[in-house]
């Protein structure tokens, strides 16, 4: 799968976060797939068969159907490792623009790891600026929810961590890039 380290066009530096969350592996891997959990803390869901090369969908969770980006699933070994492509959907058949993430969930007893490494992206495009405001809402919600059952309250957020990386307009921000380096396949 073509993505935008084959092009050879500059990336901006990988968005890597790293969550403690208080829920086993596999309770954390079915946060990340599951439909319902996604929905409740994402404001999207994820659709896939989940097999390597299969396309996934982030859907928003209004119920019009609208996809807002999409992937394939390059790698997935459940619940350790899962690594999909990301872009728009009206860029995805442009490899300059799609980017890769890679989900690694370490086991630490009843606790779990994750980390999260967003790489090849185009530097101060909107989905690097996305993705740099949208992982740590969107994984802290992840936490709260399999921590408490509940999402946390988003109502005096800044706008543009409100419903998730490309909803709000987070082109008003500056982009946070100031350079570059070639991305290595």
């Amino acid at each position: 799968m073509e993505t935008r380290a084959s092009t050879g066009e500059p990336c901006a530096p990988d968005f890597v976060y790293t969550i403690f969350i208080k829920a086993t592996a596999e309770q954390v891997w079915n946060g990340l797939i599951d439909r319902g959990l996604t929905k409740t803390y994402w404001g999207h869901y994820n659709e896939s068969d989940w097999q390597p090369g299969s396309r996934w969908n982030h859907v928003r969770s209004d119920d019009n159907g609208t996809i807002d980006t999409c992937g394939r699933i390059v790698e997935i070994q459940p619940p350790h490792k899962m690594i999909w492509t990301w872009s728009f959907v009206k860029e995805a058949d442009s490899p300059a623009t799609i980017s890769r993430v890679i989900y690694e969930l370490t086991p630490l007893g009843p606790d779990t790891k994750l980390t999260v490494t967003h790489s090849e992206l185009e530097p101060g495009s909107r989905i690097d600026t996305g993705v740099r405001d949208g992982w740590p809402a969107v994984l802290s919600n992840l936490k709260s929810i399999l921590e408490t059952g509940t999402v946390l309250s988003e109502e005096l957020w800044p706008e543009n961590y409100g419903q998730y990386l490309f909803d709000r307009k987070v082109a008003k921000r500056a982009p946070p890039v100031q350079s570059s380096h070639i991305c290595v396949q």
